[in-house]
């Protein structure tokens, strides 16, 4: 079913989204956005059903006559960037913005919501909206879950604007779509000394120039040719003076996989490295993780399904290389079938640029696709309820 939105919803979306980008909140801060939205969604005599959440929000709309439950998640944080934009609805917020575009993705679902109230009655489910904070820390789904906010949901969908791809397309793709994000810190522990007499300590800065050598080695000959990883160190940090060797070496970064075998062998040939190498230079290294999201990893079935439903209401539909930045989204998806779509936005920048914008035209684009699909989901998980019951 093809769901449209009209002209007065459209300036409505628009309009909130400016509002939003205009007044960033970052992770678990998000409480005048959260007001906002429940501000709005009361409006249209939307119903919010209360979870222990601090921030974020949940809405349904149907349910009238029972029936399954499908998802609709939409992230609401920004994140600790200097707008440069020049756009006159512009971050108020020094050192705050909406750089990765979840203004966009909040009033698309809100969008999305609003369109299915006007024919709620004929919806043969309930449509559950997930406003989740805290996405750029990679907590905010797992606080949703635990709040209890998916128990019952039988399918979930959430999308991220794409800057490089245009206007009225879509990306599906089944499978892995966004990598397993997790960081590493690395200490180094060495020996300090005079910087004229190296030979009385362990250099750890030495040391640690080795590991981040050695590590490079890993996606080049202990990851497969077809099998996607990266191994990024990020940052160095060591010692107080030029005439002293110091004492201690800190560096940190991060890994990026897709497939669960990849990421456990990537990371324990990172600690044997790390070990090894720092061990052979008489230094003492460790590494602390910093757990990540892991992949993103589309339900087959509800992919292919949604590709045919993106044609029928008049999407490009193309096949997207995965990409290396994480989501939390794979959160929901470790638990409940879905998919997370990309959508074109025709952007300038990428994510997190100073400049990064969205082209308001896919606004309604966004809504109408969520609207039109949670209508066909619901159908589609009732008439497979009706045909389970009705087997012997």
């Amino acid at each position: 079913m093809s769901i449209v939105a009209d002209e007065p919803l459209i300036e409505q979306l628009i309009s909130i989204r400016r509002h939003l980008h205009a007044n960033p909140e970052l992770s678990h801060e998000e409480f005048a956005t959260t007001e906002a939205i429940r501000g709005w969604l009361r409006e249209a005599d939307i119903r919010i059903t209360e979870y222990p959440l601090r921030t974020g929000v949940v809405a349904e709309v149907g349910g009238l006559r029972g029936g399954p439950i499908v998802a609709v998640r939409a992230d609401i944080d920004a994140l600790p960037v200097q707008e440069e934009t020049g756009l006159p609805f512009a971050s108020t917020v020094p050192g705050k913005m909406h750089a990765c575009g979840h203004d966009f993705h909040t009033a698309a679902a809100l969008g999305a919501a609003l369109l299915l109230k006007r024919r709620e009655r004929e919806l043969k489910g309930t449509v559950r909206f997930l406003f989740q904070p805290a996405e750029e820390k990679a907590k905010g789904a797992l606080q949703v879950i635990a709040s209890g906010a998916l128990e019952g949901v039988q399918a979930i969908f959430g999308l991220h604007n794409k800057p490089d791809l245009p206007v009225g397309t879509i990306g599906i793709k089944a499978g892995p779509i966004m990598a397993a994000a997790d960081g590493f810190v690395v200490e180094v522990k060495g020996r300090g000394s005079h910087a004229a007499l190296p030979e009385a300590g362990v250099d750890p800065i030495v040391a640690s120039a080795h590991i981040i050598t050695a590590l490079q080695s890993i996606v080049s000959r202990n990851v497969g040719a077809l099998d996607g990883a990266v191994v990024s160190v990020t940052r160095l940090n060591s010692g107080t003076a030029w005439n002293v060797i110091a004492e201690e070496a800190v560096f940190d970064g991060t890994l990026r996989t897709f497939d669960t075998a990849v990421r456990a062998k990537v990371r324990e040939r990172f600690e044997q490295i790390v070990t090894g190498v720092g061990a052979a230079l008489g230094a003492k290294a460790a590494v602390r993780w910093l757990e990540g999201p892991p992949a993103v990893v589309n339900d087959a079935e509800w992919a292919e399904w949604s590709a045919g439903k993106a044609k029928s209401i008049g999407l490009t539909v193309v096949e997207p290389a995965p990409s290396p930045a994480g989501e939390d989204f794979s959160f929901y998806l470790q638990r409940v079938p879905g998919v997370f779509y990309f959508l074109g936005t025709s952007g300038p920048q990428e994510w997190h640029h100073p400049a990064f914008d969205v082209d308001e035209r896919a606004l309604p684009i966004g809504a109408s696709f969520f609207a039109s699909l949670a209508v066909d989901a619901l159908s589609r998980l009732a008439e497979s309820t009706v045909a389970e019951e009705g087997r012997p």
